[in-house]
């Protein structure tokens, strides 16, 4: 009778639980065989650290005692030269602190165990400066009885040895009794470091990996010495032992307990575990991963088309050939054709026939600056037609088209329709063709008034010169000096009509301001040139005229006609606010006084009027705004832009009594930059000889 097969649920189960137990299994025997390797692995490297440390104790022990044994070879040499005379055993005790730097001191004692000779080490500081030689040698003269009581050399317990600055050294001393036919005739002693003693006998290699120290019984350290502190994980203490005298040499690793992974093999296992452990993570999540990239992969297609349909910039994509090979629907109602109509051809619909060959070139020389190593990638504004025919500008943006691998394919073109843009700017362009003829219409009235504004002082000055000269010619006597005021007369107005010309051409070119003609002048020059004006103007007013310039004369590069104009609109000005009774007839005083600090000529026209109330103050550069009725209100407007077109600075000060709080006059003050020679300096200090002064 057959036996029963079991149930299909009770296999399925089995089958369930039958992979996940076998990755138990592995896992656990992992898991048990990388715990084993690596305590095994940490135990050895632990033993061979610890092995490491007796090892280098054994040596740096060795050493010491190869020291030490070289040290009392050259204290035997040195006992026979005693003989000779104290000189020579100096000069031979000091060449052998010269060739052994741990003997700080060697001493010759005689056999009450004083001292008759000593000499100390070049390279350290006396030993016994702080305390004397007999208050500390107990220990030498202990081990001197020994030494004599034995017949042999010993040496001394350790003692500290105070040093200046807080310091201070823990020594030994070497007794050798020194025998003459059989009797002692007195000792050696010599005092040695312990810190330079085991300096001395540490290797570099060693020194940088562990500390050495002379320690006591109770743990007390004597000496130390290497560059880093040790870790206290693996020690090793060795006893060196010397005549008379034990030391203990303890030798501390500066490493630490051995890492979790502290070689190659363990960690080539545990990564060749954890790389076991990845891949097959790996592979389970490559499935759903997969999964996901299609889906998301499949979604990033679907919103770039949904993009690409959405743009209003024309996109075009061609091959090596030329051949159009992707256009997006925004390109397609830009020019009229459907995506079938210029797909895969080479010579695109959408180009006018005039141009086709031009436009051929160009694309050929996209990829000529492609293979000459230039960046093909360029912007340029050109012409398509539309289906209807017409033509329509576009700008047109091509770069190179690269595939994954980073090979070139072909061209990427964005195209912008820019009709409507050029529509805009040819309306803006009549827009601004209108506004420069109304421009120009109020330049034009803008000139009349200045001119007109301007030219009343010449034309005052001529008109006074020629009823001047014929006032001269009408009179009945005539002396001799009347032809020369008649020529003088006449040279005057000469002048003035050749300043009229000068004011219409400056002022014709302050209106279109463009750049004046400047010249070096000195301020004397423009003083000089603005005073007969200004002297014909002071006397109709009973005004008197004050000049102060400096030595010497200040220049500047400026436009002198502009300049003199702005002179004899501030003089004027001032004379004119003197007018009335505001200001007596003594006190109507014009100050005109020149100053240049540094690289700036400043100007000052100073008057004695009643001053500038404050709400005029506020409007007095104001074009148009004048307080007197025969004035146009253009004078201080002109003066303040002539300035700062020359780089400077117009300004004004009312000035008072400062008692009574009362107005005493005006100061207008204006800047121009100096001219000064290249090779000059910045600062230059104001002259200190004193000004030209004079009164007209």
């Amino acid at each position: 009778m057959p036996s029963p097969r079991p149930s299909e649920p009770l296999l399925g189960r089995a089958r369930r639980w039958r992979r996940p137990l076998l990755w138990a299994a592995l896992v656990g025997l992992l898991l048990i065989a990388q715990s084993l390797l690596v305590a095994l692995t940490l135990s050895y490297e632990a033993t061979r650290s610890q092995e490491q440390v007796e090892q280098v104790a054994g040596e740096v022990a060795g050493r010491v005692k190869q020291s030490a044994s070289r040290y009392l070879q050259g204290l035997q040499a040195l006992m026979w030269l005693r003989e000779p005379g104290p000189v020579l055993w100096r000069s031979h005790a000091a060449e052998l602190l010269r060739e052994h730097r741990p003997l700080l001191r060697i001493e010759q004692r005689n056999l009450n165990l004083g001292v008759d000779e000593a000499v100390d080490s070049p390279f350290a500081q006396p030993l016994f400066t702080l305390l004397p030689r007999e208050a500390i040698g107990l220990e030498p003269e202990l081990a001197c009885v020994a030494a004599r009581r034995q017949g042999t050399q010993l040496y001394s317990r350790s003692y500290f040895v105070p040093m200046a600055g807080g310091e201070g050294l823990e020594v030994v001393d070497l007794c050798l009794p020194q025998m003459r036919a059989g009797q002692i005739a007195g000792y050696l002693v010599a005092t040695i470091s312990l810190r330079m003693l085991l300096e001395e006998s540490v290797a570099t290699d060693h020194a940088r990996g562990h500390e050495f120290s002379f320690v006591e019984g109770d743990g007390t350290r004597l000496a130390r010495a290497g560059l880093t502190r040790g870790a206290g994980v693996y020690l090793m203490e060795r006893l060196v032992d010397l005549p008379g005298l034990t030391l203990q040499l303890r030798v501390d690793s500066g490493a630490g307990a051995p890492r979790l992974i502290p070689n190659l093999a363990t960690a080539l296992v545990m990564g060749l575990s954890l790389a076991l452990f990845a891949v097959v993570l790996l592979l389970a999540r490559d499935v759903r991963r997969r999964a996901q990239v299609e889906a998301a992969l499949a979604e990033a297609l679907a919103f770039r088309k949904a993009m690409e349909d959405s743009l209003i910039t024309g996109l075009r994509a061609r091959d090596l050939d030329g051949n159009i090979t992707y256009v997006n629907p925004a390109f397609c109602t830009m020019v009229g054709f459907s995506a079938e109509e210029m797909l895969g051809s080479t010579v695109p619909p959408y180009w006018p026939p005039e141009f086709r060959e031009s436009y051929q070139e160009r694309y050929k020389s996209l990829a000529r600056r492609l293979e000459a190593q230039q960046d093909p990638r360029a912007g340029f504004e050109t012409v398509f037609m539309r289906k209807n025919q017409e033509r329509f500008p576009v700008l047109l943006f091509e770069a190179p088209l690269l595939d994954p691998q980073g090979r070139h394919r072909g061209w990427m073109s964005a195209v912008l329709d820019v009709s409507a843009q050029r529509r805009v700017e040819e309306i803006s362009r009549q827009q601004q063709e209108r506004l420069q003829a109304t421009a120009r219409l109020a330049t034009m009235g803008e000139m009349a008034s200045l001119l007109s504004h301007e030219l009343n002082q010449p034309l005052a000055a001529i008109a006074s010169y020629a009823t001047g000269s014929l006032n001269l010619i009408e009179r009945e006597a005539h002396d001799a000096q009347t032809p020369q005021m008649l020529h003088q007369a006449l040279g005057r107005i000469a002048e003035q009509a050749e300043r009229a010309g000068r004011i219409i051409k400056s002022v014709h070119d302050f209106v279109r301001r463009r750049e004046q003609a400047r010249e070096p002048v000195g301020a004397d020059q423009l003083v000089e040139a603005v005073m007969p004006l200004v002297r014909l103007q002071a006397r109709k007013s009973g005004a008197r005229v004050e000049l102060d310039l400096p030595t010497p004369v200040p220049r500047m590069r400026c436009d002198r006609t502009m300049l003199e104009q702005v002179l004899l609109n501030l003089t004027r000005n001032g004379i004119q606010a003197m007018d009335g009774e505001a200001t007596p007839l003594a006190e109507r005083v014009l100050t005109l006084r020149v100053r240049q600090q540094g690289r700036w000529v400043s100007f000052f026209v100073t008057d004695r009027g009643p001053g500038i109330a404050p709400d005029v103050a506020k409007r007095l550069f104001t074009p148009f705004f004048t307080t007197r009725s025969e004035g146009m209100g253009l004078g201080l407007s002109l003066c303040r832009t002539v300035v700062e077109q020359h780089g400077g600075a117009l300004d004004f000060e009312s000035r008072t009594v400062a008692t009574e709080h009362r107005p005493t006059g005006t100061e207008f003050h204006f800047t121009l930059p100096a001219d000064m020679p290249t090779n000059a300096p910045t600062d230059v200090a104001e002259p200190e000889a004193d000004p030209l002064r004079s009164e007209v």
